[in-house]
């Protein structure tokens, strides 16, 4: 019955669902279209955890030590960043073996890694705005959406290019799995900038929104 936090659950979920769908498909596709050995394809998921450390650290540095941007940019900006890591990586399948495919990975991570704790101090901030005595619930639904998305998304991601593979090539395969994700990131921008615009326009809480 609270807007804002049902607005935010959406977020979480269609964000998190773009988080997830590259899970995994990312190693098959660098084995596939980059001719990656399978051990060059698995140290691929550590340079991507690698940027996602690297992006989470440069959040919070520049977020809190330096007090350089306000949350929002910070989650919107992360998923815009992310979005067009995902279409550089699309489009870097075309290129096939021999493009820079690890840097590009490591800039998704980076772009995730902002994106994802950026967000999460989001929720922190959010979980108070409303009915009092209701944070926990919050909470909950907002890890409840979190949860279902990792799944949901890791499976659709699979699933798709599967069935892709069927009617198009290879990388035309993944790639349209990677652009789809970039749309959902986008759509998750628009709406982090619009709730958490709404947030600074009204007051810390209202009874029943």
């Amino acid at each position: 019955g609270e807007r804002k936090a049902r607005n935010f659950t959406i977020f979480v979920f269609l964000s998190m669902t773009a988080y997830f769908m590259q899970e995994l498909i990312l190693e098959p596709y660098a084995g596939l279209v980059f001719a990656f050995t399978p051990g060059q394809s698995t140290s691929l998921s550590g340079a991507q955890n690698g940027g996602v450390f690297l992006g989470m650290v440069t959040v919070g540095i520049c977020a809190t030590g330096l007090k350089l941007g306000q949350l929002k940019h910070w989650v919107v900006g992360g998923c815009l960043a992310s979005a067009v890591a995902l279409c550089l990586i699309s489009l870097l399948g075309q290129v096939g073996v021999g493009a820079p495919l690890v840097p590009a990975v490591v800039f998704l991570g980076f772009a995730n890694g902002a994106f994802a704790v950026a967000a999460i101090g989001a929720m922190m901030q959010l979980a108070s705005e409303g009915r009092s005595a209701r944070e926990g619930t919050r909470m909950g639904l907002w890890g409840a959406a979190q949860a279902i998305a990792a799944g949901f998304g890791g499976l659709v991601g699979a699933a798709a290019v599967d069935l892709l593979r069927h009617v198009a090539d290879t990388p035309a395969a993944f790639a349209t799995v990677f652009l789809i994700e970039a749309g959902l990131f986008l759509a998750a921008a628009v709406m982090a900038l619009k709730i958490m615009e709404r947030q600074a326009a009204m007051p810390a809480a209202v009874p029943g929104e």
